[in-house]
């Protein structure tokens, strides 16, 4: 029986498309196994985790039954496995799975009883139900590598959509700064006002106190009008360290504002840059989901 060259294996698989689907090869074959050689079916699960793989054949193989699958040189054997798609007796089991990079190639053959195995000498129904197992099973190893695919493709396109939900937040923190201190300035140009008004009457009243001692002799009066005109000046300089302590809001309150509305525009842009990453990701998690759908179709 003809076998499938690695050669044309490897070659198949670099010329199809990294991304693109890829067909589930099967093919009438041989295996050697021991001494012996037998008529088999080979399958080649493309883009395989050959481990992964190798666990689930002996999960399968084991299922229903007792017995349990030995491993000895790459050569795997099972006898009396129950595998009803092919067969309602039990079955002996021959197998290898070769690990060819990104692909993997399972050749199994199947013995019904002592040197009968199923094959084309066997019948032709029977080869078909075994063609269609190894077929069922390459595609479900398949169909769980494009699962992890999409889901790390999904995962990627999350992780884009938190940076421009990132980027949202944060223009509209700068735009809550921006509201924010125009509040601050607004609120401390009326302090400033209301303190000059302030500084003002305090001025004059302080000049005026300032004649009024002039004309005092010394003695309890005169003490009393310096304490009243110290007060005034205390008042004054209170009134004019609020005046400064607001201009400093205020100096503060637009250098935040001028930093703001630079960031603005460089959040924009690279909101914009995100947008297209977000755009090109969800064509290629269409990609992959397009991908899972034609294997889970074959």
């Amino acid at each position: 029986m003809k076998s499938i060259s690695i050669h044309l294996i490897l070659i198949l698989v670099a010329c199809l498309g990294v991304n693109a689907q890829k067909p589930i090869l099967v093919t009438e074959d041989s295996l050697s196994f021991g001494k012996n050689v037998m008529p088999a079916v080979s399958v080649i699960i493309p883009e395989a985790n050959y481990e992964k793989a190798l666990k689930a054949w002996k999960k399968d193989l084991e299922s229903g039954t007792k017995s349990k699958l030995v491993t000895e040189n790459s050569e795997m054997s099972i006898f009396g496995a129950r595998l009803k798609e092919i067969n309602p007796d039990p079955v002996n089991v021959y197998s290898k799975m070769m690990n060819l990079d990104s692909i993997a190639k399972l050749t199994v053959a199947i013995e019904l009883k002592k040197d009968l195995y199923v094959g084309r000498s066997a019948g032709e129904e029977g080869l078909t139900k075994f063609k269609n197992y190894v077929r069922e099973f390459a595609k479900n190893q398949y169909i769980d590598v494009v699962k992890d695919q999409v889901d790390a493709e999904e995962k990627k396109l999350r992780d884009i959509q938190k940076e421009l939900s990132s980027l949202e937040k944060d223009k509209t923190n700068l735009q809550k700064v921006i509201q924010s201190n125009n509040t601050d300035i607004v609120t401390e140009k009326g302090n400033i006002e209301v303190q000059n008004n302030e500084v003002a009457r305090l001025s004059a009243e302080i000049v005026d106190q300032n004649k009024q001692l002039s004309s005092l002799e010394a003695g309890d009066a005169q003490n009393l009008k310096k304490d009243q005109i110290k007060d005034l000046e205390k008042m004054k300089k209170k009134a004019l360290n609020s005046i400064e302590s607001s201009q400093n809001k205020i100096d503060k309150a637009n250098n935040e504002i001028d930093k703001a509305n630079l960031e603005i525009p460089k959040n924009d842009r690279m909101q914009q840059d995100v947008m297209v990453k977000i755009e090109r990701q969800q064509i290629v998690c269409q990609q992959f989901a397009d991908k899972l759908k034609t294997i889970k179709a074959y």
